[in-house]
């Protein structure tokens, strides 16, 4: 009985006991390393080193030193170093990024467990950016006597997706090429609807051969050399060559059997050669071109810009690659992608240029060798700038024949020739430039008559054979701004000119930029004062106060030279992209308002002796024994834009720039 007793107190003290524990029942602690357990160091500064080599494709480093033995047993180092360098070659792999998420700063770490560590990997590839994520994971091992942290690895830490075995191919899709447009936002270069033409050889009937080459525009041995590359099987598409969207050619080619087509862009030029030298064109890259721009993602086939800005601006109308990176799978027998990059297209760039004013600029001069210019005053943005004749761009689309080439190479006016990037000698039309500088010297008057009479003078007979001649005699005296400018009268500013003290001409010149290179996208040869910059003589400077002598002038700074009359004394850069259209000041303070009102009555008057509605300055002066004509001026009723033109051969080009103004009104 007292056995029994005993019993039930006992079993009534475990559940009170029980009850109790129930009641006070708290959250179990994080567990803690029991004592005695190893704790060895960090493995970040491993991760770190792993991935600097990693990052520098220091494949063979990271095999000997930082693989674990599991992993090393199964990537040798033709499985891991090997075949890492042959797909870093064949993908284009570069600028290869890594980071991972560093470990809590107290953590501690055991020999038994392994260490994660996130990372995020991103690089560059013939397709475009590739970025993943992963988790790089490290076991703690002994090598030999070194213990230490050890890198778990597979291939897929080199594309996602892939693994050991893998066949690895790339599908490319260009990116669009950005087009080119004027201030209004018409296209000048873009790209239209084009067509490949391919042959499939067993398809293709043979006795054909002459007359697809006929339509294709290359002559039989181009397409046999097609036809017969290495590669090529009898089954195969093999691509032959672009045209443009002709109907009739098409039409003819569908009838051709074995022929296929397919849609591809293609560069047009819809203002032709009247913006030829400022668009270029593209073409196949040039050997020099492909070696300039080594390990940008170029090859032999590639199309890009070969002159103007096409070449000068390729790297912002350059599309962006994108494309597959395509997996045939080993083991599932199975293809996939695994990175699948959309092309991305190039930029659009917006010149300052009217590209229709442009064009009536370019027609005035009715195909005749020269060159125009037409600017804001007031901001130096360039909205006309034309050399003529040009060369129409779309014939290099998609390629032009030899014979052609040769034909407009071998023409006596030279098309290629960039005539507004060139200088010239400028003649009278620099004499209000020369006034500007004696008005703000204080030495001209404005009002005030010179006695000249005779065709020529010099001012001492040490000047030799060297006189300062004169277009026209008969101008009754006395010869003051307003004559002299109306009749281009050049023994007035040589005169004038000599009366400037202390060198003040010359440093007048340079500031309105001679001698300076012009900050321009197009390269552009300087205005020059001489060949050294300097006056040999006073002949020599009289000669220079009208443009003679060694000075040679380009046709887009002589329209800025005209500037400061119109803009408060400010000369401005020439400016050609709009995102740069605001004001660039070249030069300030040239003239003050009261001589930029005399300068501007006095250019209404030249105009006006020309017979003209406009106010400018005309002038003709010999370059290599050829006679050119000079204009340079504005419109009256809208003097918003300065236009300067040259035209080699002629007498008198003032009415062509008043066509192009009353045009444009």
């Amino acid at each position: 009985m007292r056995k029994n007793i005993l019993t039930a107190i006992f079993f009534l003290l475990i559940l009170n006991l029980t009850a109790c524990q129930e009641e006070d029942a708290q959250p179990a602690p994080d567990p803690q390393p029991e004592e005695g357990v190893e704790t060895v160091e960090s493995p970040e500064p491993r991760v770190a080193e792993f991935i600097e080599l990693w990052k520098t494709g220091d494949f063979a480093g990271m095999h000997i030193n930082y693989l674990n033995q599991g992993t090393q047993s199964v990537y040798g180092e033709e499985k891991f170093v090997i075949w890492q360098q042959e797909l870093h070659e064949q993908l284009g792999i570069d600028n290869v990024e890594i980071s991972y998420t560093a470990p809590v700063e107290d953590a501690e770490w055991t020999p038994e467990q392994p260490a994660d560590f996130p990372v995020r990997v991103t690089f560059d590839t013939i397709i475009g950016p590739v970025e993943f994520e992963k988790t790089l994971t490290l076991l703690y091992e002994a090598h030999g006597e070194v213990e230490d942290w050890f890198v778990e690895w597979d291939p897929s830490f080199i594309l996602p997706n892939l693994e050991a075995g893998d066949q690895v191919t790339t599908e490319i899709t260009e990116g669009p090429r950005g087009e080119i447009v004027d201030r209004n936002g018409q296209a000048i270069a873009s790209s239209s609807t084009g067509y490949e033409v391919s042959v499939i050889p067993e398809n293709f009937d043979e006795s054909k051969k002459p007359q697809l080459a006929e339509l294709l525009g290359m002559n039989e041995q181009a397409l046999e050399d097609k036809l017969n590359q290495p590669w090529v099987q009898p089954h195969f598409l093999v691509p032959i060559a672009q045209i443009k969207a002709d109907q009739k050619k098409l039409d003819e080619l569908f009838t051709i059997r074995g022929t296929t087509r397919d849609e591809v862009a293609m560069r047009t030029y819809p203002y032709g050669a009247a913006l030829a030298h400022i668009t270029g064109y593209i073409g196949p890259i040039t050997a020099e071109q492909l070696n300039a721009w080594s390990g940008q993602g170029y090859s032999a086939e590639t199309l890009v810009g070969r002159q103007g800005l096409e070449e000068i601006l390729q790297e912002r109308l350059r599309g962006e690659a994108g494309g597959r990176i395509i997996l045939k799978k080993q083991r599932e027998n199975a293809v996939i992608t695994s990175v699948d990059n959309e092309p991305v297209p190039g930029e659009t760039v917006a010149l300052t240029i009217d590209a229709e004013l442009q064009k009536a600029l370019y027609h005035a001069m009715r195909g005749k060798a020269g060159t125009g210019a037409a600017i804001d005053p007031d901001t130096g943005e360039t909205l006309a700038l034309v050399s003529s004749p040009g060369f129409d761009p779309n014939e290099f689309i998609p390629s032009i024949t030899n014979s052609r080439f040769q034909e407009l190479a071998n023409d006596p006016l030279q098309p290629f020739f960039n005539r507004f990037a060139a200088v010239y000698t400028p003649g009278p039309v620099i004499q209000p430039v020369t006034a500007a500088i004696g008005l703000e010297s204080g030495t001209l008057d404005p009002a005030e008559g010179l006695g000249i009479t005779g065709k020529s003078w010099q001012r001492y007979r040490s000047w030799g054979d060297y006189r300062v001649t004169r277009p026209h005699d008969d101008v009754p005296n006395p010869i003051d701004l307003n004559k002299a400018l109306a009749h281009s009268d050049n023994i007035y500013f040589a005169q004038q000119a000599l009366n400037i003290p202390n060198d003040e001409f010359r440093s007048g010149l340079e500031d309105f930029g001679f001698g300076e290179e012009i900050a321009f996208p197009i390269e552009l040869t300087p205005s020059q004062i001489s060949r050294d910059g300097t006056f040999g003589s006073e002949g020599q400077l009289a000669g220079t106060a009208s443009g003679q002598g060694q000075m040679q002038v380009n046709i887009l700074h002589l329209a800025t030279l005209y500037s400061p009359i119109l803009a408060n004394g400010t000369l401005y850069k020439p400016t050609l992209f709009l995102d740069d259209a605001d004001q660039q000041v070249w030069n300030e303070g040239l003239l003050d308002a009261a001589n930029a009102e005399t300068l501007q009555a006095g250019l209404v008057n030249a105009g006006s002796e020309l017979g003209l509605e406009l106010a400018g300055k005309s002038g003709t002066t010999r370059e290599n024994g050829e006679q050119n004509a000079w204009f340079a001026g504005y419109s009256l009723e809208s003097p918003d834009l300065i236009f300067t033109m040259m035209i080699e051969g002629e007498e008198s080009i003032g009415g062509l720039v008043e066509q192009v103004i009353k045009g444009r009104e």
